[in-house]
């Protein structure tokens, strides 16, 4: 007995098997699915040959099916009304009604940006699902967006020529004290921040080196104490008294009770973009999602959970 090759067996043989079935004849089969009788009664004799048995009794009456013919039917209708469920899975991507849409960001942005955007989105696109990956640093968001983990992400300028992005915020960076700091002014001068221990983000990403190159470039060496990865550590020692932190005001959310905010002796910020591959194809989802997020442009950071300058 010759081996099935089921690679041969072609969606064009099942339907006209199924027409054939339902209307009892090839003609009528034929009209329905708009091609020549000929064309049919070949689908279903190359159908016949690679299965290896009749499915179809021919007769002046009509075509009815053998009983091979009414076990293979079932699976033939089985085939084309998956191909119909996932034909229309695919056309709800390709609308505003269904789909999905990946979204990547770096902590703070998933945390305080990312809630009241999505809540947004949901009543607006309420069958469309958000799914969100809180990724520790921006460069993990573009990993993310390069491995198809995500369709858009929240990133920080510059982004590599790989990446479309669009700029939608500037995080300003502070300056935070313990409650003990004795300032008589919201801005620090060097010396003022130098007099305290940094406790310093931790070695490995974006914010560590943005803070190094800004501290380097304005000829300052402060006293680095302590490197710790998590923002919220740092918070709450601060708040501790063991030294100062410079954050940016997205991580510096929520703020624990005492500890005070300065501005730096010369401003720094993080610019913020929303980010897809530029050779990435998206459905309609992803680019409602996009412009959602680029409404935030020029909208000041939310401090409400912050302390005021001094």
């Amino acid at each position: 007995m010759n081996e099935l090759n089921q690679n041969r067996i072609k969606l064009h043989q099942l339907r006209a098997l199924v027409a054939v079935a339902e209307y009892g004849n090839f003609s009528e089969a034929a009209l329905q699915l708009e091609i020549s009788q000929s064309t049919v009664s070949h689908a279903i004799a190359s159908l016949e040959e690679e299965l290896g048995v009749p499915l179809l009794k021919r007769g002046r009456y009509g075509a009815h099916l053998t009983s091979a013919g009414e076990a293979v039917i079932t699976y033939a209708q089985q085939v084309l009304q998956l191909l119909d469920k996932m034909s229309q899975e695919a056309n709800l991507y390709k609308s505003l009604q269904g789909g999905q849409v990946k979204v990547a960001a770096f902590q703070s942005a998933a945390a305080h940006l990312l809630p009241k955007i999505v809540a947004q989105f949901r009543r607006q696109y309420p069958q469309i699902t958000i799914t969100l990956t809180e990724c520790y640093d921006t460069w993990d968001v573009e990993r993310a967006l390069r491995m198809g983990k995500a369709d858009i992400g929240l990133t920080n300028l510059p982004t590599s020529d790989e990446f479309e992005s669009w700029e939608i915020l500037q995080d300003e960076y502070i300056a935070l004290l313990p409650a003990t700091a004795k300032l008589n002014s919201p801005q620090l001068t060097w010396e003022q921040l130098a007099a305290y221990p940094l406790i310093s983000e931790a070695p490995g990403n974006a914010c560590y080196v943005r803070l190094h190159n800004y501290l380097e470039a304005n000829g300052i060496s402060l006293n680095v104490a302590y490197e710790i990865k998590e923002d919220q550590t740092r918070l709450l020692m601060v708040a501790q008294g063991l030294g100062a932190a410079i954050l940016p005001r997205l991580s510096a959310q929520p703020l624990p009770a005492g500890v005070q905010v300065c501005q730096l002796p010369v401003p720094l910020a993080r610019l913020i973009n929303v980010s897809i591959l530029v050779d990435a194809l998206h459905p309609p989802a992803v680019f409602a999602f996009r412009d959602m997020l680029k409404q935030l442009k020029g909208k000041a950071i939310a401090t409400s959970e912050l302390s005021p300058l001094l």
